[in-house]
């Protein structure tokens, strides 16, 4: 008896998909209409502040410069800095928008990359959610408090850094441990590695939790396997590139590493004082409020966080123990779901009121300190139309592309898909620039070797002493009412 064989036609694969489609639950479909209008919104709101001139050689110049190398197979020396790409951090996530470089060169593939990654985080809050939960409109909502968190949208809105990568693979990850599901957590810790070295800050505590709850031969390997990647990625990747494996550790208080651990011991009085001072408690306060501390019913998850929020209060950078800087999102995935998880071990009575709670808190949080279109105090920029935006591009316009260039801050993320392309008053004299920033007022060989140099018409009185060191081997060839460019008119020294 033969078997009747029906093949895929192209009247049944329709069909197929139109089956698939009527699987999908309302609440999926408002999964995908928040991320996408997320990430439609700050994609247009990001790229607006970009051609406003809202964006500078630090922050997105150097990853544009350094993603724009690669994609030309060069190495990736961002000159805006001083330093090799991967020096800097050891953000190997970069690489796979290399591709998308050879077709759309553009700052529009950064920030588009960065919207729609930030917004992907709230698929694994829905995920966990409807699994511990079992409704998916409570998942949704709760997905939704995710994205209205104050620091996800902030780290949206302050230029371009690799770290709004981290979230969504640091979400899965916690997914995939509370489930069991290890092979899905080896991809995304590994994923979550690839951001930046210091993901294990995040990555070793879920690593505990997964020892402690879960299996404890897969964290304790977790564990360890973070750990040499951190400290390979930071003692052979950076020191190889930059001579140091960290420049970071000024940061640290009370001396150093060292300092801190003999004063934990000595006068913890004085570090308990630390931690009180300057703004860094109502930090705290802004990063676990918009969940209304709903996590402390069963705190286990949430406080896979806490090494990163304790990092970050430590910190004397004052940057890093703000809710607008990109440093806090690595923390909000566990705050998020281990609310969801401490919704979990509660009745299903207590519930409702519980994750209406939570998006209560989640809505004044985002009004009060976000940046929704419904914050109450949204930052300025200027429009991508605004004159000093538009005399700045039409003054850089006729720049070749090979040329030598050192620009105002504003002006060089315009044009830095250039191999050498310096931030004023780089290379004349050194700022923000090498390894450890320590060549400040140096004269590179470079400065020989520039060829247009663009200023703006009113400049800080240090800065035009600087220029005038050097202003007579140039001339004057274009100015608005905003703007000066500058040509080399004396001999250029050859490169190298």
């Amino acid at each position: 008896m033969s078997a009747t064989l029906h093949p895929v036609t192209s009247e049944t694969q329709p069909s197929r998909l139109l089956s698939w489609l009527t699987r999908v639950t309302l609440w999926q479909w408002g999964l995908v209409a928040a991320v996408a209008a997320y990430t439609a919104y700050f994609t247009r709101v990001t790229l607006e502040v970009h051609h406003g001139l809202g964006t500078s050689a630090y922050d997105f110049g150097l990853y544009d410069q350094g993603v724009w190398l690669l994609s030309r197979f060069k190495a990736p020396f961002v000159t805006l800095m001083g330093r090799n790409l991967f020096g800097d951090h050891t953000s190997f996530i970069l690489i796979p928008l290399v591709p998308i470089y050879w077709l759309f060169p553009s700052a529009g593939v950064l920030f588009f990359a960065q919207s729609l990654m930030i917004g992907l985080g709230a698929v694994p809050v829905f995920l966990l959610a409807r699994k511990l939960l079992d409704n998916e409109g409570y998942a949704l909502a709760l997905a939704i408090c995710y994205l209205l968190h104050p620091a996800v949208g902030w780290t949206n809105r302050e230029n371009f850094h690799p770290d709004s990568f981290i979230a969504v693979f640091v979400g899965f990850a916690i997914y995939a441990a509370v489930e069991r599901r290890w092979r899905m957590y080896v991809v995304f810790v590994v994923l979550a590695l690839m951001v930046k070295e210091d993901a294990s800050l995040v990555l070793v505590p879920l690593g505990l939790w997964v020892a402690l709850k879960r299996d404890r031969r897969i964290g304790v390997l977790s564990i360890v396997g973070c750990l040499s990647f951190m400290m390979f990625a930071m003692f052979v990747v950076v020191r190889g590139l930059i001579g140091v494996p960290t420049r970071n550790g000024w940061r640290i208080p009370f001396g150093g590493p060292v300092g801190f651990l003999k004063t934990v011991f000595t006068r913890p009085d004085k570090v308990a004082r630390h931690y009180w001072s300057d703004s860094r408690p109502f930090y705290f306060w802004q990063m676990t409020i918009p969940v209304a501390w709903v996590f402390l019913i069963s705190p286990s998850v949430a406080m896979i966080s806490l090494v990163v929020l304790a990092t970050n209060m430590l910190s004397t950078f004052w940057y890093q123990y703000q809710i607008q800087y990109h440093y806090a999102l690595v923390a909000v995935p566990a705050i998020v779901m281990g609310t969801v998880y401490a919704i979990s071990k509660v009745g299903r009575r207590a519930r409702p009121v519980l994750v209406a709670l939570v998006a209560v808190t989640s809505i004044g949080s985002a009004w009060a300190w976000g940046v929704m279109p419904f914050s109450r105090d949204l930052p300025f920029y200027w429009s991508p139309d605004f004159p000093v935006a538009a005399d700045a591009r039409e003054i850089i316009r006729d720049i070749p592309g090979d040329a030598v260039v050192s620009a105002h801050y504003a002006v060089t993320a315009q044009m830095d898909h250039r191999v050498e392309i310096y931030m004023f008053p780089t290379p004349f004299s050194t700022s923000l620039y090498g390894p450890d920033d320590s060549l400040g007022g140096k004269t590179l060989p470079a400065a020989s070797r520039v060829e247009y140099v663009v200023l703006p018409a009113t400049m800080e009185p240090n800065l035009d002493v600087i220029w005038a060191r050097f202003s007579a081997d140039f001339t004057l060839i274009a100015q608005n009412s905003w703007w000066r460019l500058f040509q080399r008119t004396s001999e250029i020294a050859p490169a190298g």
